[in-house]
């Protein structure tokens, strides 16, 4: 797009006086900011007394994701990140953000993803044959926990006890509503001891105490000790092993116990509910559109059988990663994000001076029509491979990108791959006809609402064992 030497920043219509734009966003954040890129390509909004500028273009988001050192991580919603999760990948400065990247790195690289999918397939294969048939489940809440106990066995190499589990996931779902909506508040109301922040800080502290009794576990049984160059020497030993075992330039331990916990929570809470909403939307959206559900059981029936999905099996389950880039594509985790100018500097043709906090919205520009033809449709076939295996054009920002790229993303597709296809696998899923459509729930994450469904076995369903890693 040609720009003109200089512009002004539009700013949205129809805001109130004190509270700006702040009941629309509320009460309809993903229509509000569908109606931004009308007013141009760059929209002020005010919510309450605070000022956001939100990039309603493409090149000029890349431009902001490329150059983190000048557009940092920052604005309200980093600040109320880091009371829970401190000083993590997610939320560091840029300027400390390569060192821990390339501390953490290892950790997922591509020769640890075959013990990692081991665990993943024995704790789903366990979770899933506990299940009746003629049963009814809550998706949504069954999907969190098994990618929550999937996780923490992934990363602690450890049995996660019901009642920790069941304080976990309480608190992730209080510290994941707290932060957004704390976001939205001024910041002496966030200091005021009112029950909700009381809350949330009881959240935020014991779920920092567990993992940090996890850690503390961890190291006791000596699971640094058990690794080679390549990784966990047993993947029952986790990811948790190789941060562990990582040293600084000087041989010392390449991270504090404090910084430790900070990964920890960071991956609890990134891990389990962006794998966990996207299986579910992906089993959501199929169910509604019947040539997809019908190829995507298809395939999965072929490859798997009726048993549950291994690592082996990936290459074989395209489609099945495809549908879930789609419901990715529609409902992106990440649905809104910020970052904040360090300098004065300029975005395309505009000024924007120190201190402006600017934000971006996947789901946004995931709908732009321009990028996605017919973008309300659940269509995979988006996402199909060139004939010679080259990879489809289509925007695609459900993971980020630029240097601040989520580090965990291949990890989240080895994950949710898995579980979809284990899923319909061992399950005919019959959603309550009450789903349909089912909630969107903007919060930190773009969640889905609850999703009852009832269980019947395919006609394939043969129980058999997971075929071993090779």
């Amino acid at each position: 797009m040609q720009h003109p030497r200089t512009a002004s920043v539009a700013t949205a219509p129809g805001a109130l006086p004190l509270l700006g734009h702040l009941p629309r966003f509320v009460r309809a954040p993903l229509a509000f900011v569908r109606t931004l890129p009308a007013h141009g390509e760059l929209v002020e909004i005010r919510l309450g007394t605070r000022r956001m500028v939100v990039v309603c273009d493409l090149e000029l988001t890349r431009t902001l994701l490329r150059h983190d050192r000048v557009f940092d991580k920052g604005g309200p919603l980093y600040r109320r990140l880091e009371e829970v999760g401190g000083v993590g990948l997610a939320t560091c400065p840029a300027s400390e953000h390569r060192r821990q990247r390339r501390l953490v790195q290892p950790a997922f690289h591509q020769r640890c993803f075959p013990g990692y999918a081991q665990i993943m397939t024995d704790r789903t294969d366990a979770a899933l044959t506990c299940w009746q048939e003629g049963g009814t489940v809550d998706l949504t809440r069954e999907t969190r926990r098994i990618t929550a106990d999937v996780l923490v066995a992934t990363v602690f190499g450890a049995d996660l006890d019901p009642a920790v589990h069941a304080l976990l996931a309480a608190d992730l779902h209080e510290l994941l509503a707290g932060v957004f909506r704390r976001s939205l508040l001024p910041e002496p109301l966030c200091r005021l001891p009112t029950p909700g922040n009381r809350r949330h800080a009881r959240a935020s502290a014991r779920a920092r105490r567990l993992m940090g009794e996890l850690i503390a576990g961890h190291r006791a049984a000596g699971a640094a000790s058990h690794r080679t160059p390549d990784g966990p020497a047993d993947p029952r030993s986790g990811l948790l092993s190789l941060l562990l075992a990582a040293r600084d330039p000087e041989g010392g331990p390449a991270f504090s116990d404090e910084e430790l916990i900070d990964h920890a929570v960071t991956l609890y809470v990134s891990g389990t509910e962006t794998t966990a909403g996207a299986v579910c939307w992906a089993l959501h959206f199929s169910a509604l559109h019947p040539p997809v559900h019908r190829r995507l059981t298809e395939e999965i029936a072929t490859v798997l059988g009726g048993r549950t999905a291994t690592w082996a099996d990936l290459p074989r389950l395209r489609y099945t990663r495809q549908t879930l880039t789609e419901a990715l594509r529609l409902c992106p985790p990440g649905w809104l994000l910020t970052r904040r100018t360090e300098e004065d500097t300029t975005l395309g043709p505009y000024a924007l001076p120190r201190g402006t906090v600017l934000a971006y919205s996947p789901y946004l520009l995931h709908h732009l029509p321009e990028e996605h033809p017919d973008p309300d449709t659940f269509d995979p076939n988006r996402w199909q491979p060139g004939p010679d295996g080259s990879p489809p054009p289509p925007l695609f920002l459900a993971f980020g990108a630029g240097p601040r790229r989520c580090i965990g993303d291949e990890f989240a597709y080895l994950q949710g791959t898995l579980l979809l296809a284990s899923l319909l696998s061992h399950w005919d899923l019959h959603p309550h006809p009450s789903t349909r459509p089912l909630p969107r729930l903007p919060q930190l994450t773009l969640n889905p609402g609850p999703l009852p469904t009832h269980l019947t076995r395919p006609k394939h369903h043969h129980p058999s064992p997971a075929r071993p890693r090779p």
